[in-house]
């Protein structure tokens, strides 16, 4: 069953916005790409959900800036095309035709939106090293509120969102007539490091 690809959202945020506050006054500092990570959890419903398949998608991040000093910000660039379908529980075909799914027309349709991006509107604390980030997720030609909830450890800017894949306009994959299908709401786990 394909329900992979409906990760395509995003990031994703892509989404996924966060950092801030705290640290360094008055300079800006870019992410550092090569050691931050973000992945999408992709989880299924229906009837027989239980004969389904979950995904996990890992959204490399094109770039990133956060601003450290008050008021603070953050804002985030993804490349769709370079979302990849991790689920090592699937054979190599099964994972390539959700991967072709995922980046095709039916989800993120990568070829006609293959910009992702964030960019914060408040960062507010919510406890000890621990801040609540409001912002715009732009995916599949949409643009929509995103919250992210983001806590700091070990110099590690790390948390979670969620949103929903019909809120960009895409349609929960389903297969077996709605039986099996990709559940709308898509869950991200990122884990910052700044330059």
């Amino acid at each position: 069953m394909r329900y992979g690809k409906n990760l395509a959202l995003l990031p994703a945020v892509i989404l996924i916005s966060w950092m801030i506050p705290g640290g360094v006054r008055g300079q800006n500092r870019a992410v550092d790409a090569s050691r931050s990570s973000v992945t999408i959890h992709v989880g299924k419903t229906g009837i027989f959900s239980a004969l389904g398949d979950t995904h996990e998608v890992v959204a490399p991040l094109e770039s990133g800036v956060v601003a450290l000093s008050p008021p603070s910000s953050v804002q985030l660039k993804f490349d769709a095309r370079k979302l990849r379908v991790l689920d090592p529980h699937l054979s190599a075909e099964k994972r390539a035709e959700v991967q072709e799914t995922m980046l095709g027309p039916k989800v993120l349709d990568s070829g006609r939106f293959p910009e992702i991006t964030f960019e914060s509107t408040a960062v507010a604390p919510a406890g000890a090293e621990h801040w609540t980030v409001r912002g715009n997720l732009q995916l599949h030609g949409r643009t929509n509120a995103v919250v992210v909830d983001v806590a700091l450890k070990n110099g590690h800017y790390a948390g979670t969102a969620a949103f929903k894949q019909r809120a960009f306009g895409i349609e929960p994959v389903s297969a077996g007539g709605g039986t099996v299908k990709v559940k709308d709401e898509l869950k991200i786990e990122f884990d910052i490091v700044l330059k």
